[in-house]
């Protein structure tokens, strides 16, 4: 069992290095990459499919839902307005 999970994490691991160096993952995608996030996992816990959360994952275009960030951030046991702060660091409001 410890196995699979030192497995997993460096799946993780790997994943998230080369999605750096393609820039090919959103920031939930890498996000969840950097945790080593199993998404077969947080779908049967959540009810998202693995399609959505590989969507949301890679895909700009697609947008996540804040029911869909609460329940993946339980999922995961991360405290929901942390994920959403960090997920979301780039936006600010404008001056003026």
């Amino acid at each position: 069992m410890e196995i699979i999970s030192v497995v997993n994490h460096l799946k993780g691991i790997l994943e998230y290095m080369s999605s750096v160096d393609k820039g090919v993952y959103t920031e939930l995608g890498l996000y969840l990459a950097k945790r080593s996030v199993n998404r077969a996992e947080v779908s049967r816990k959540t009810g998202i499919t693995t399609y959505r959360l590989s969507q949301l994952s890679i895909n700009p275009k697609a947008q996540l839902r804040a029911d869909e960030l609460y329940l993946i951030a339980l999922a995961i046991g991360e405290q929901p307005g942390t994920m959403f702060e960090h997920i979301h660091r780039d936006i600010n409001l404008s001056e003026g």
